[in-house]
């Protein structure tokens, strides 16, 4: 049985109106059905689909969404292992517990992971690949970039060494199984519980842009087992390859440093085919897990570190 819906609850007239800040609100409806073109998915759901394995299943209880998944993702992949990445997809044992009824904050907080996908596929934009200069100097490689190569499928993913599929950027084919035909696509829920949206025209623009300064920092490598490579960092220009290439400047697109903003009176996330492509912060509460500070203890969200990203540098 493919993609198999029940216990299913409606929200969330989507439109763009942008306006101020609100929690997310709801008006309920009941549903039932196979095909994930004609549900939401802001009340409980069970997906299921034999043919890739995904098995997720979500309820609501106490004022918590609460998620349980193997993780599998419900749609194609590229082949893994492959040249970039050499691991293989396996079923994990997830659970999420995220507010339904989020507060924002406005408050810009890194995370990790800032979010699950419909299907259970976490979301994590960043890497734990560096770029580390005799100078002092790190700098955090981005997944979607063409210096080192990551093995990134057509979905913007790829595998963890413990087999967990995960997206780096625009989720190409779990987006063409939840669109319902309207511009925005409700594809996931962040931490702090805001909806997640792509929008098929790109319709909503992202305020980061690449530095003017040059980087800096001498003797630069990338080491990873039979990936060896001299980086020539010094007074080369910001491309893309790296987190710190970008800055945040407000106002410059529609959304805010953590791609966010209010969409019919609720505010929500933005995942985008441009830079930060998936949100790095939260602007809402949130109990992050365990991951520690950003890599090197920054940046903060937008936040300007030209000479790269310094282990004791806040």
């Amino acid at each position: 049985m493919k993609n198999k819906y029940i216990n299913y609850v409606t929200v969330l007239a989507i439109g763009l109106s942008i306006t101020g800040c609100k929690n997310q609100t709801s008006s309920a409806s009941h549903s039932h059905g196979e095909d994930s073109h004609t549900h939401d998915y802001f009340g409980a759901y069970v997906l299921e689909d034999d043919q890739y394995g995904t098995k997720t299943e979500v309820t609501l209880a106490n004022g918590q969404r609460n998620i349980k998944t193997n993780a599998l993702p419900n749609h194609k992949t590229g082949t893994f292992p492959n040249e970039g990445n050499p691991n293989t997809i396996s079923s994990q044992d997830r659970s999420y517990a995220i507010p339904a009824n989020p507060k924002y904050t406005g408050k810009a907080q890194w995370v990790r992971e800032p979010g699950v996908a419909l299907n259970g596929v976490k979301f994590e934009p960043e890497t734990a690949e560096v770029v580390v200069c005799e100078s002092g100097e790190r700098y955090r490689v981005e997944a979607k970039q063409e210096l080192i190569a990551m093995g990134l499928d057509f979905n913007n993913a790829h595998v963890q060494p413990t087999g967990a599929y995960h997206y780096h950027g625009t989720p190409t084919s779990m987006i063409t199984e939840f669109d319902t035909g309207e511009d925005l696509v409700h594809i996931g829920f962040a931490k702090d519980g805001f909806a997640m949206y792509y929008s098929k025209s790109a319709a909503l623009k992202p305020s980061y842009r690449l530095y003017n300064e040059n980087r800096e920092g001498e003797d630069c490598e990338y080491n990873r087992p039979g990936h060896e490579l001299v980086v020539p960092i010094d007074d080369s220009h910001p491309d893309g390859t790296f987190v710190s290439d970008w800055e945040f400047v407000d106002g410059l697109g529609d959304l805010d440093a953590c791609n966010g903003t209010t969409i019919n009176g609720a505010y929500a996330y933005l995942v985008t085919d441009v830079y930060p492509y998936i949100p790095r912060c939260l602007m809402g509460e949130f109990e992050e897990e365990h991951h520690g500070p950003p890599p090197g203890g920054g940046p903060p969200p937008g936040g300007k570190l030209p000479r790269g990203e310094r282990p004791n540098r806040n």
